[in-house]
């Protein structure tokens, strides 16, 4: 790195908003590109450390300190094929990812971390500006056949993986688009879908096969897959919502979270909306759940002009600042505020939601909650904190249980514990011979950061599994392991 101690003369700096009086009367993303002065200093930061702790709490063991140097160098086509060197998808983990890589950054003991996260996204749009994003043409081709189910950051990954590496490969998706998760589920203003397309359209130039609106275990079984190929990836993510059974769930105002987003992703792209429109202008809203799914609730409903916005966590509010119970450079839980946040929403934490409220028409009228205490043993109701608190509209972001299950109809691929595909932890592989299993899907509800981690992954092992070895890249093991916080 430079001698000049950037971290010594530069702080913390994210780049400008569009504000927002502005921002919240349409869907595009708001937030600017640094200034070409303001990025050379901002990656003049990171401090080239002894042991890079920023690779461990990346999932994909991102080399970072080197990309940095080469920013601050620019010297942008090493710098870009530094990134791409581990990360399929830079354009995506650097908008939509929670940057677990900054929580470890050793700058952060004692100063705000390097802004690891914004540096990516700016290595590969100049990167797509200046030409250097190419589509990788394979030169030899195995004759192997891989049927991969699912289109979001795992499949996606994992089809790029093991297309170059030389097998044909057709992705299934059951929307009508590519893309799962980023597709339909992040909400534009964090991630416009020009640049899902962008990647997709790369994609299927270096040869994937896409086939939309196939649904395993509706139109087509796994079964008949299994039988045509040489393997096959299951990547359908955790799609299967946390619901909250209590009085009045089936009053008429109460949705699932991703109802409302997806939906109101197909109407940014003019599709047709078959289900019922959701619309919440000049409506109270409740948000249930205090993660990033919540907070994409609130900032579709300002954008739908909602009257008043209102979250609620089950959870004691987090610190601002890392205790004792969360000493670096583990991920801690922090008060998060989002950009929907500064957009304008209440929140309360430490409620529950003991019953939905409705009038004789069957609508939704208000909810009915209590404050709640926090113990050794769970939680308690405060007494004399009951109240009814009107809504018209409630959205459920309480998280997702597992995948879903109709796809492995007919096929007896192994469920665990908590209803995820049991696949093994070193090669992927499921109980099924052929089947492997990456992503949400395998491992829970998670990060996209992780979801692409875990594409490439089962991408170096089937390949291992179809050619007896392997040319693929893969993250350094043996580092994380040396430094994980367990």
């Amino acid at each position: 790195m430079s001698k000049e101690n950037g971290f010594l003369r530069y702080n913390r700096e994210l780049p400008s908003k569009r504000n927002v009086e502005e921002r919240v009367n349409d869907y595009k993303e708001f937030v600017n590109r640094y200034p070409e002065e303001t990025l050379h200093q901002q990656s003049n930061r990171c401090m080239n450390c002894g042991v890079p702790f920023c690779h461990n709490g990346c999932p994909l063991g991102n080399i970072i300190p080197e990309f940095n140097d080469a920013v601050y160098k620019k010297q942008w086509k090493e710098a870009y094929d530094i990134l791409v060197s581990t990360n399929n998808f830079p354009e995506f983990t650097g908008r939509i990812c929670p940057a677990p890589c900054e929580a470890a950054c050793v700058l952060g003991i004692n100063q705000p971390a390097v802004v690891i996260e914004e540096i990516e996204k700016h290595i590969i749009e100049i990167a797509f500006e200046k030409g250097f994003v190419q589509p990788k043409k394979t030169i030899i081709r195995t004759g192997k056949k891989i049927a991969i189910v699912g289109s979001g950051p795992a499949g996606l990954a994992a089809a790029a993986q093991l297309n170059f590496a030389g097998h044909e490969v057709t992705v299934y998706e059951r929307d009508d688009e590519i893309g799962g998760l980023l597709r339909y589920g992040i909400p534009d203003f964090k991630l416009e879908k020009w640049v899902v397309e962008r990647r997709v359209n790369l994609l299927k130039e270096e040869g994937i096969n896409f086939i939309t609106g196939c649904e395993i275990g509706v139109n087509i079984s796994l079964q008949d897959l299994h039988n045509n190929v040489d393997a096959v990836i299951l990547a359908g993510g955790s799609t299967v919502p946390r619901d909250l059974a209590i009085p009045g769930r089936n009053l008429k105002g109460i949705y699932f979270a991703m109802q409302f987003l997806k939906q109101q992703n197909k109407k940014v792209a003019n599709k047709t909306i078959n289900e019922g429109n959701i619309n919440v202008a000049n409506k109270k809203v409740l948000v249930i759940g205090g993660g990033d799914t919540g907070s994409d609730c609130i900032g579709t409903s300002n954008r739908q002009k909602a009257a008043q916005v209102v979250q609620f966590e089950l959870m004691p509010m987090p610190p601002k600042e890392r205790n004792e119970k969360m000493p670096w450079p583990s991920y801690p839980m922090l008060l998060k505020t989002t950009s929907s946040h500064e957009e304008g929403a209440e929140r309360e934490w430490s409620i529950a939601t003991k019953e939905f409220i409705g009038n004789d028409k069957g609508e939704l009228t208000g909810v009915k909650t209590v404050k709640i205490e926090w113990g050794n043993g769970g939680f308690k109701e405060v007494e004399g904190t009951e109240k009814i608190i009107d809504c018209d509209a409630v959205f459920l972001a309480l998280g997702f249980l597992h995948p879903e299950h109709q796809m492995l109809q007919n096929v007896e691929v192994a469920i665990n514990e908590r209803g995820n595909v049991q696949a093994n932890e070193k090669n992927y592989a499921t109980n099924i011979p052929k089947i492997f299993a990456a992503g949400d899907m395998r491992r829970g509800q998670s990060l996209v950061v992780w979801a692409i981690s875990e594409g490439r992954e089962c991408a170096k092992a089937v390949d291992e599994y179809l050619q007896g070895y392997s040319m693929l890249e893969s993250k350094d093991t043996s580092l994380i392991s040396q430094f994980a916080m367990v």
